[in-house]
């Protein structure tokens, strides 16, 4: 197979992870990086690579075979996504959970009238570990589901806190809380409402004369992002959120404790774990690895949107069927 030819939309963080997970991926091939900066601000680490305003994307329509959409899923996904399912092949990392039922309808409609293929929601959570829940689900019908995130920065969550008015930057740390995590993990199968599991932590730069109560209010009350949580916002200068603040860590636990037998019964934890010392960069990585599975999928006919829960494993891997079931079956 050729190498697939590959443009992102958006340079920050997760774009600038794309970037460096094709130079690792003999099989794919940067085309373009479209953005609304001015493309002269914008330096890439692959020469010869072009960088384009976003408005000219629809010319490369017959020069990519997949776009990676690296934008925030506050605002810029919702409206990027189905525009962009109508000229492309697309994978993106949407991942506010509450509203991917509806982000999946309105880009399978331009997908499917397009002819394309869009794998959404792409990364590890939603994304493998969502994959995982499934798994686990099915093979332990009986029993219950356990998901717990950091501690870590959640790139959708401070992209969320940047939006606030008020705010000139933001991180936002998830910390899970280790007694509900040694409770899950000794097989006690507790009920845990979501502010038992976690607790959310946030660390803000204010705009010069801001309102720092109205902005906390804000941060505090926002619906699918921190209602639901004790949230903890600080105030600091931006040299303190550079300093302390700069390394994008992340990771997470999914449980799935269950129980077999009729006679006897038997207890099971499944548990599968991610330590992630960049969570742009890895999230980079699997979007890529889709992006591969999205133009093998296209190629034989199957259009419309999509989720990790529709791709074969085996079309994520550069590797043929035949080097998978010899060297990892």
């Amino acid at each position: 197979m050729n190498k697939v030819k590959i443009g992102i939309i958006g340079y920050g963080n997760i774009g600038k992870g794309v970037e460096a997970a094709i130079r690792q991926s003999s099989d794919t091939e940067l085309v373009a990086v479209f953005t609304r900066r001015n493309p002269e601000s914008v330096v890439l680490k692959t020469p010869g690579v072009k960088v384009v305003e976003i408005k000219d994307a629809e010319k490369y329509k017959n020069d990519i075979d997949v776009m990676i959409l690296c934008g925030g899923s506050a605002t810029d996904l919702p409206e990027q996504g189905p525009e962009f399912a109508a000229m492309f092949n697309i994978v993106d990392s949407f991942d506010t959970h509450a509203k991917i039922p509806e982000y999946f309808a309105t880009v399978n409609k331009a997908a499917m009238a397009a002819n394309k293929t869009s794998v959404i929601s792409v990364g590890w959570d939603p994304g493998l570990f969502s994959m995982i829940r499934m798994l686990s689900g099915a093979i332990l019908p009986e029993g219950n589901d356990y998901t717990f995130w950091g501690k870590g920065v959640s790139q959708g969550h401070s992209d969320a806190i940047r939006r606030v008015t008020g705010v000139k930057n933001a991180i936002q740390y998830t910390i899970p809380i280790d007694d509900a995590v040694e409770s899950v993990r000794n097989g006690k199968n507790p009920e845990l409402s979501t502010r038992q599991k976690h607790l959310r932590e946030c660390f803000v730069v204010a705009e010069e004369g801001a309102d720092k109560a109205k902005i906390e209010a804000d941060i505090k009350n926002m619906p699918n992002y921190f209602a639901d949580y004790d949230t903890i916002v600080h105030f600091v200068s931006e040299d303190e959120l550079k300093s302390n603040h700069s390394r994008m860590p992340h990771g997470g636990f999914v449980f799935r404790s269950g129980k077999t037998g009729i006679d006897t019964v038997n207890n099971h934890i499944i548990e599968f774990s991610l330590k992630l010392d960049s969570n742009p960069e890895f999230t980079a990585n699997v979007l890529v690895a889709y992006a591969r599975a999205a133009v093998r999928m296209n190629r034989e006919g199957c259009h419309g949107a999509k989720t990790v829960f529709d791709v074969p494993l085996s079309y994520l891997s550069a590797k043929s069927h035949a080097e998978l079931i010899k060297g990892l079956l």
